[in-house]
């Protein structure tokens, strides 16, 4: 990266653990420096400090935040501090959306999934990434050729036990993120999404019968194994390079052949 660009930040949602951690290392090993907005337990704080320091030694400037990202005055007055937290001359360049709060609930049964459920996971899952680059570039805190990513998962397409809330918003994000890549490119901006292969996440390991799903991954992959963090956190510093700039409005697979 160039000195001119070491003024530029990468803001992370969901950037303490799974997907967006190993993104925020892999970019602060390449010199970006970081905003990291998480939402954890007070009990697990100490953990992901230690973590954050591994960032730090890097030797990039990184801020984190202990917020709910899906809350919209705890957003707008987040934004409100960036003057401070950029600096003079600090913009951001890249917003990656790692937030994974979905309903898990069956459709049927004692309780079965509502539209409340369905409400909080979309919100959480697709319209926060629209909420948080409408209100950044109104505000003006966008670099030239920023980008804008979001990670989706083959269940866009693919019917996974109770996994219906999560579809849902992940087939939301996915036009969210068309739109945006049509309507933002006028100011020099680009969106895409991720999408990618079987991650045993925190996350994921709350999917009913993620075992079986995880044996039958490992099954379908031409790799036969598992994609690891590191994989995806590959392919969003990939999408950060000037290199990328023509790439907008795509459903990007990293998955090794799994989805095939």
């Amino acid at each position: 990266m160039t000195n001119q660009s070491l003024k530029h930040f990468a803001l992370v949602l969901g950037g303490s653990q799974g997907l967006g951690y190993a993104s925020a290392l892999k970019l602060a090993q390449n010199g970006w420096n970081l905003l990291i907005i998480h939402r954890d337990r007070r009990s697990d704080l100490p953990d992901i400090e230690a973590r954050f320091d591994v960032l730090r030694q890097c030797g990039v400037d990184l801020k984190s935040f202990n917020l709910d990202a899906t809350n919209s005055e705890k957003r707008k007055n987040f934004i409100k501090q960036l003057p401070e937290l950029l600096g003079g001359s600090g913009k951001i360049k890249l917003l990656l959306h790692s937030i994974a709060k979905g309903n898990l609930k069956a459709m049927t049964g004692d309780s079965p999934l509502n539209q409340t459920d369905l409400q909080i996971t979309a919100n959480a899952m697709a319209y926060s990434f629209y909420d948080w680059a409408k209100d950044l570039l109104e505000a003006g805190y966008f670099a030239k050729n920023s980008k804008l990513l979001a990670f989706t998962s083959e269940g866009n397409q693919r019917v996974w036990k109770h996994y219906a809330a999560v579809s849902v918003a992940k087939t939301s994000l996915e036009t969210l993120m068309k739109y945006m890549a049509t309507e933002f490119a006028e100011y020099d901006i680009t969106a895409n999404c991720i999408q990618a292969g079987m991650v045993e996440t925190q996350s994921f390991q709350m999917i009913p019968g993620h075992e079986q799903l995880k044996e039958a991954a490992v099954k379908r992959n031409p790799f036969q194994r598992l994609t690891q963090p590191e994989d995806i956190a590959n392919v969003v510093y990939l999408l950060s390079l000037e290199e990328s700039n023509w790439i907008n409005g795509s459903v990007i697979k990293a998955d090794g052949g799994e989805s095939l």
